[in-house]
């Protein structure tokens, strides 16, 4: 049952509809061609083939979710429906065209009914087990092949793996001289600072002295000016 789930839901779709149109049981009935899949829907499935991909999907749900019936099978199928200017309504999908699939099914050896306690519905068998893991197998060695080429591609090339990485010793080694390098510009700026912070300050310590000494000089003279008078 993993092997559903590797692969993707649409890609399985559509080859099992390509398959089940090989099965002589499973085939749409006359009136496939102009009915419309729920009552939400405006107009009947464009593709031709439709019933093929409906019942695909049906034994696909039936695979995963199984022991399940038709009114579970019309929620899942349902949508809802565009009314114009009221909001919009779920309806569920239409019940005969489910019925119909799932009787095909079962007379093709896919299916079974099932019923424990409470629980009945559909379930799948053995055969048809078999059938969608075979799809799925085939699905899945389809998308490892291209990885396979690549890295075929690669070597061929000489292109080292993208595991490798450079050595990080190396790296580690420069690390402590660049510290070292850091550490010794920030002791030199350091002093140049502590030099720049003395000089400024001698500077400001002298500047105060001078004004003293003007001070006085003028006082002398003034003094001598009133004794010549």
């Amino acid at each position: 049952m993993a092997i559903i789930f590797k692969v993707e839901p649409t890609e399985l779709i559509e080859k099992t509809a390509q398959e089940l149109k090989k099965i002589k049981e499973i085939a749409p009935p006359e009136w496939a061609s102009y009915v419309k899949t729920g009552m939400s829907k405006e107009r009947p499935p464009v593709s031709d083939d439709w019933w093929y991909v409906r019942a695909a999907s049906v034994l696909r749900a039936v695979y995963i979710k199984g022991p399940i019936g038709v009114q579970k099978l019309r929620t899942k199928y349902g949508s809802k429906k565009n009314r114009g200017v009221k909001k919009e309504r779920f309806y569920k999908g239409s019940g005969n065209i489910l019925r119909k699939i799932l009787q095909q099914l079962e007379k093709a050896g896919l299916l079974s009914f099932k019923k424990d306690g409470v629980h009945r519905g559909r379930i799948i068998t053995a055969k048809g087990q078999s059938f969608v893991d075979k799809i799925a197998l085939s699905l899945d060695k389809i998308k490892e092949k291209p990885k396979a080429d690549k890295k075929e591609a690669s070597e061929k090339k000489g292109n080292k793996p993208k595991t490798e990485k450079k050595e990080a010793p190396e790296k580690k080694e420069e690390k402590p001289e660049n510290k070292e390098v850091a550490e010794e510009k920030t002791a030199a700026e350091k002093k140049e600072e502590k030099s720049d912070k003395k000089e400024a300050a001698e500077k400001k310590e002298e500047e105060p002295k001078a004004d003293q000494d003007n001070k006085k000089d003028g006082n002398a003279g003034g003094d001598k000016k009133e004794e010549a008078q």
